[in-house]
């Protein structure tokens, strides 16, 4: 599309606006109706410890989104020469579970308790039992009952609980909705009904310790919706929290609000059966489209949905490429040290590169890349850790192979589950996420790590937010009775390239060492959790 053409869409605004709340980054990107970004803007954001608690203030929520759209903003008027007024359709997706809940009052009753959270074990165990269902951790149904369970006195006053991105849409629309996706991620879902599963409500509120309160648990959900449906508009209130210049009219279609897990779906075009895709930040998870029920039920396996409803297995590890991007910062003060001004992906691609010429195994190093609590491995908390024994190799290039390792062993752990004891089969894995901006090298370790060939498409390390746009995109432009595996397949991504690539035999030997080794050390990550108390 032409730039006069652009300019012509956005002044009549035929133009979508995806925004994602990422784990380390606010997002807003604005596109077109093919599908082609136009302008972006962003916001850094790191969660803070709270009396032992992961959160992020909500005041700083407000910040990342308006510093983003005010980036992005500026960007259109400079690029186009046109003023930012009217967008067609609006959609906030964010990461997935915790817990935010609200009295009556709207406000606030505990600060955000985010997904790092490993605080609900007792909760989680008891409701898997319950529903013969695996509830992670970091679901909000197992955040509200360890509540219960503790005796904590906001319960009472619990009126609404919603995750970050079902918050964000009910500020700019006035609706408390969540796209089914998202939901999955709050309650289990029943596919057919594409709703909460009524069987698992009943069993939870003929708790004994639940009937105690006031509120119903249907009372207090979010309404779920499937992608296509309108969440609403963007109202007047809303469109002065999102752009503070005034400038933005009310009105826009609201998408239903999903998770980070729902827009890699989307942005990897992996929602149909036997597909699959992987994300890999602050934290990892990969998603496979089940076209079968799962054998049994599996602590380390969440059963989630796409945006459209359909059963996904999907394995949620909480670190990944955080101590990565910590050593790399290490070693760019080095370089500054030396006089050397180094840019970030010149830095990565440097070290990236090095990691090559490592050892098959990483010469017998170790990592644990653990930032905060890691339930793939039962670990309650983070302590990032590297560990060798004296007769390991240690080189830089040993070093960095450990490190991107590192990064994917939770992940392997977890996955070995579904392709070895349950037998999944998927048609094809993309990969997206920062870590695969630097070509290559990433993504032929994830290869390696599960023996499966993984495929990277172009806008690997933007899928987020984009993808948010297309859902938002697909609220508007969507045919009667189009499906939205067939709205990605025959308009989204009709001529998208990816690249593809496959597991080496000796990368696949030499990995399966690395993770006996990671396996075999993990009392040495245990003790440390012990002994270094968190202050």
């Amino acid at each position: 599309m032409d730039e006069s053409r652009v300019r012509n869409e956005i002044v009549s605004g035929n133009i979508s606006l995806g925004i994602e709340l990422g784990s380390t980054r606010i997002k807003a990107v604005l596109v077109t109706d093919d599908f082609q970004t136009i302008a972006s803007g962003d916001y850094l954001w790191e969660n803070e410890l709270d009396n032992g608690i992961w959160t992020y203030p909500l005041e700083k929520v407000w910040d990342g989104i308006q510093t983003s759209y005010a980036t992005l903003a500026l960007q259109v008027h400079d690029k186009f020469g046109v003023d930012l007024k009217k967008i067609g359709a609006i959609g906030v997706s964010a990461m997935m579970h915790g817990y935010m809940a609200f009295d009556k009052q709207n406000e606030l009753l505990v600060p955000f308790r985010t997904w790092r959270n490993n605080i609900t074990g007792q909760a989680a165990e008891a409701l898997t039992k319950l529903f013969n269902f695996n509830i992670p951790e970091r679901w909000s149904i197992a955040h509200l009952y360890q509540a219960i369970l503790n005796n904590e006195d906001h319960v009472k006053n619990v009126d609404f609980i919603t995750t970050l991105a079902g918050y964000v849409t009910w500020k700019l629309s006035g609706e408390k909705v969540l796209g089914v996706g998202d939901a999955s991620g709050v309650f289990p879902i029943d596919d057919q009904a594409v709703n909460y599963n009524k069987e698992m409500i009943d069993k939870f509120t003929s708790l004994p310790e639940v009937q105690k309160y006031p509120w119903s648990l249907p009372d207090i959900l979010p309404t779920v919706l499937p992608a296509g449906k309108k969440a609403g508009e963007l109202t007047a209130d809303g469109a002065k929290l999102l752009d503070q210049s005034g400038q933005l009219e009310a009105g826009s279609l609201i998408a239903p609000p999903e998770g980070d897990a729902g827009t890699g779906m989307v942005s990897t075009n992996s929602v149909k059966k036997r597909t699959g895709n992987i994300s890999a930040g602050t934290s990892a998870f990969s998603m496979v489209v089940l076209d079968r029920p799962m054998k049994a039920v599996h602590r380390d396996i969440d059963m989630v949905t796409t945006p459209d409803g359909a059963p996904v297995a999907m394995v949620h590890t909480n670190n990944s490429s955080s101590d990565i991007n910590a050593w790399v910062g290490l070693f760019g003060e080095f370089a500054k040290a030396l006089g050397l001004q180094l840019k970030p992906d010149d830095l990565y691609g440097t070290l990236f590169a090095e990691s090559v010429k490592g050892d098959q195994d990483a010469g017998g190093l170790v990592n644990y890349a653990y930032l905060s609590g890691e339930n793939i491995t039962k670990m309650p908390e983070g302590r990032p850790l590297f560990v060798r024994k004296p007769d390991a190799k240690l080189n830089l290039a040993n070093f960095i192979k450990t490190q991107i390792y590192s990064a994917f062993a939770p992940l392997k752990i977890g996955m070995d589950i579904l392709l070895r004891e349950e037998h999944i089969k998927t048609n094809v894995l993309v990969a997206q996420g920062g870590i695969f901006k630097t070509p290559v090298v990433a993504q032929q370790v994830l290869a390696d790590a599960l023996n499966t060939p993984i495929s990277v498409m172009e806008n690997a390390g933007e899928g987020g937010p984009w993808g948010m746009a297309v859902l938002a995109l697909f609220c508007v432009n969507r045919k009667n009775g189009e499906s939205l595996e067939d709205y990605l397949a025959n308009r989204v991504f009709k001529d998208a390239t990816k690249a593809t690539l496959f597991p080496e035999p000796a990368s696949v030997q030499g990995y399966d060492k690395f993770i006996d080794n990671y396996k075999v050390a993990l009392p040495v990550e245990s003790e440390a959790v012990k002994s270094m108390k968190m202050k």
